[in-house]
């Protein structure tokens, strides 16, 4: 049983996380993970060195009642105690968002819940107030994995993240992949690099720093000239018959990433006056990463947060924690026809429903009044029909 000691009259949110290749399902009561299930597609991926996909959709269908079960019995909750089903809208796979928003719009129709589509970058920001409390605002936000790189500014979570720099080719997560690729070390490719890396020499090889130069932009990333400076130099020590050291170059090229990294991280918040930066995204799972950061922070005087390797990852615990603080904020729920967006824009933490829809219209022509504990009413009104549906779905 999950420990529930969340306070009841915070919101109950589940989330539902589908942007990729792992089903994410995650339950939270305001600040309180209650449940983290996760049903990952990566092993079918392996083989074809990278995500299909359509392979990822399929996978997201045959998981994702499963998953939703699981995560209500960890918590030990009932669909019916919800507050809110919030969902991944964006960005992320096409296919793979689509059947995430499909099933919260099911649910949440079926439950009479309030439904919120939120950003998965977003997510990746707030997931940490599971970790350290509620985030500090403005916070400085560095997310990184195999499809973002990027520095964001975050006064307000729910309403207002402004989007400082970006990767202009290869996110940090890809450019791992594709190192990992050449020194046939398998996928994903950021946990093996960092664990082979532990045995290398960091300073065995210079690989290049992208957009580090004076007149580069300061917040930009890119990755793609120290991956292919990576593999001439592997080539190289093939063609000239020579052993590639594997440990070094993985070192090498690790700590060419995580100082990038780091350094446009401290300089973005020393340049904006913000004294706490957060480190989101599957590669701040990066043991490396993590000890640079907070080196680099501490000289600064900037508060590092970094979520435990665990909620860095894609999972819905993080859009579940969005939703509840959406919940709790107040923000407009998303309408019926919420549709899955591969690019939505970090500047839309949420998808609220356009100005003049009603809020809480669940399209079956009755009010539901959703209360979190704090003494407003429950009032849910359901014909025949909804509630056999409840009976068959949640029972």
């Amino acid at each position: 049983m999950a420990d529930v000691s969340g306070r009841r009259d915070e919101p109950l949110v589940l989330g539902i996380e589908t942007s990729c290749d792992e089903t994410g399902v995650g339950i939270v009561r305001g600040h309180t993970l209650l449940a983290d299930a996760v049903a990952s597609s990566v092993d079918e991926h392996a083989r074809f060195g990278g995500v299909v996909p359509e392979v990822a959709s399929r996978a997201h269908l045959e998981a994702m009642v499963p998953t939703i079960q699981r995560a209500l019995k960890q918590a030990g909750v009932a669909a019916s105690d919800l507050d809110g089903i919030a969902v991944t809208a964006g960005p992320g796979l096409s296919g793979a968002l689509l059947v995430g928003v499909s099933a919260a719009k099911a649910y949440a129709y079926a439950l009479g819940k309030p439904l919120y589509g939120v950003n998965h970058l977003a997510s990746h920001i707030c997931v940490d107030q599971l970790e350290h409390g509620a985030l500090h605002e403005p916070t400085m936000a560095l997310l990184v994995s195999g499809g973002h790189s990027s520095l964001l500014l975050a006064p307000d979570i729910t309403s207002d993240v402004r989007p400082l720099g970006s990767t202009i080719d290869d996110a940090a997560g890809e450019a791992f992949d594709k190192v990992a690729r050449v020194l046939n070390l398998g996928f994903p490719g950021g946990p093996v690099i960092d664990r082979i890396a532990r045995d290398g020499d960091p300073d065995a090889i210079r690989f290049p720093r992208g957009l580090t130069g004076p007149r580069d932009a300061a917040y930009d990333f890119s990755f793609s000239g120290l991956k292919t400076s990576v593999a001439r130099w592997i080539e190289a020590k093939r063609a000239a018959g020579e052993e590639v050291p594997v440990a070094d170059v993985s070192a090498s090229f690790q700590e060419a990433v995580v100082d990038v990294l780091t350094r446009k991280a401290v300089r973005a918040c020393k340049d904006n006056g913000v004294e706490h930066l957060m480190i989101g995204g599957g590669v701040a799972a990066n043991s490396r990463l993590r000890a640079m950061a907070e080196h680099r922070c501490e000289d600064a005087g900037i508060v590092l947060r970094v979520p435990r390797p665990g909620l860095c990852t894609d999972n819905g615990a993080m859009v579940a924690a969005l939703g509840a603080e959406m919940v709790a904020r107040g923000r407009a729920a998303s309408a019926w026809d919420l549709s899955a967006d591969s690019s939505l824009p970090v500047t839309d933490p949420h998808v609220p429903a356009p100005p003049g829809a009603q809020d809480h219209d669940h399209g079956d022509g009755h009010d539901h009044d959703h209360a979190h504990g704090d003494g407003h009413a429950h009032g849910h009104s359901h014909d025949h029909f909804h509630e056999l549906s409840k009976d068959n779905l949640y029972s």
